[in-house]
């Protein structure tokens, strides 16, 4: 019997891989490194964190200077193409009741940018006992962790822009895709949505950039309130296919004001990018003081027995991610 858990089941640790010179944050490298210190003093608080490092003793002077809590640290140095840990990192099932981790095929977002070092991070970080006894199952499918979303009891949402892509899967149509998710993943009821997007997004509208399910039947999901913007014809059509999931409770997370690198590009700002963990849920946040307040708090709604931290991800967006695109959580039982 297999199972997917739902992200907010006790952990026991997060996995990052940290940013470097030979990365696209290389022009804002400080500017990043230090949005990912904020991930790893907030995470260490309540769990374990793995790192992915480029060069080990860098990273752990950078974090002990900061004051993270080096005890709940574990650095590996491992090559890496990017830092998009939610996409190449591994996805945890329950098999029997003890977890297995699955190693998807991770291309770029289907084969957009070079992702060769970062499909092979799994792998590495389990042959040098990063996951300690668990063992790793390799699994011939494209699949990146942002693109679904388990609510730990056999229900999957997703997005069909994403799952049926041709640039993932191009010989599998839609019930081809969901039997492979069932036999892999144990998954019984697949939620497609087939509208909802975000300008600068590469990922072909993960579901963890737009609507995120929560406990007691809760869904998050990204609300355009502004007629006049792009955005709006779709996420009122995905807000009414949510409408339609009868069994959820919605709560709308506000729109951001508009975000623009310097070529006047739009950048990819949600709320719904938000990561949790045991004990708390880290939200990311863009300097928009009040939707980010507003945020904070709709985040609170769902979660009413954790603590809610913002992380300024003002400069994580101008790679086109946010806080979850960039972390993973590893389930408990997985270090033990």
């Amino acid at each position: 019997m297999k199972r997917l858990p739902a992200e907010w089941e006790p952990q026991d640790a997060v996995l990052i891989c940290w940013p470097h010179e030979k990365t696209d944050w290389a022009p804002y490298l400080n500017e990043a490194e230090s949005v990912f210190m904020d991930i790893a003093e907030a995470v260490t608080r309540f769990e374990q964190l793995i790192v992915v490092v480029h060069n080990e003793s860098v990273v752990r002077a950078k974090l002990e200077k900061r004051g993270v809590r080096m005890d709940r640290v574990a650095l590996y140095e491992i090559e890496s193409n990017d830092t998009w840990a939610r996409d190449f990192g591994p996805i945890t099932i329950h098999e029997d009741g003890k977890p297995v981790l699955l190693d998807f095929t991770f291309t770029g977002w289907g084969g957009k940018f070079e992702a060769g070092l970062d499909n092979q991070i799994t792998s590495k970080l389990h042959a040098a006992g990063a996951f300690g006894k668990t063992p790793l199952r390799t699994v011939d499918l494209i699949l990146e962790g942002g693109s679904i979303e388990s609510d730990g009891r056999g229900t999957l949402l997703t997005t069909a822009e994403c799952l049926l892509n041709p640039n993932r899967n191009a010989t599998l149509n839609r019930n081809q895709v969901e039997a492979r998710l069932a036999s892999e993943l144990e998954i019984r009821n697949f939620q497609w949505l087939e509208n909802g997007w975000l300008a600068g997004d590469d990922t072909d509208a993960h579901i963890d950039t737009l609507a995120r399910l929560c406990p007691d039947s809760i869904i998050l999901y990204v609300k355009c309130d502004n007629p006049a913007d792009e955005h709006f014809p779709a996420l009122r059509n995905m807000e009414e296919e949510l409408k339609k999931m009868r069994q959820y409770r919605l709560l709308h997370l506000p729109w951001p004001k508009a975000k623009y690198d310097d070529d006047g590009n739009r950048l990819p700002a949600t709320y719904a990018n938000f990561l949790i963990i045991n004990g708390a849920v880290l939200v990311p946040v863009y300097n928009d003081p009040v939707n980010d307040a507003c945020a904070l708090a709709t985040v609170k709604k769902a979660f009413p027995d954790r603590e809610i931290i913002g992380i300024d991800c003002s400069t994580l967006i101008l790679q086109h991610g946010s806080l979850h695109c960039v972390t993973m959580q590893i389930p408990k039982g997985v270090l033990e």
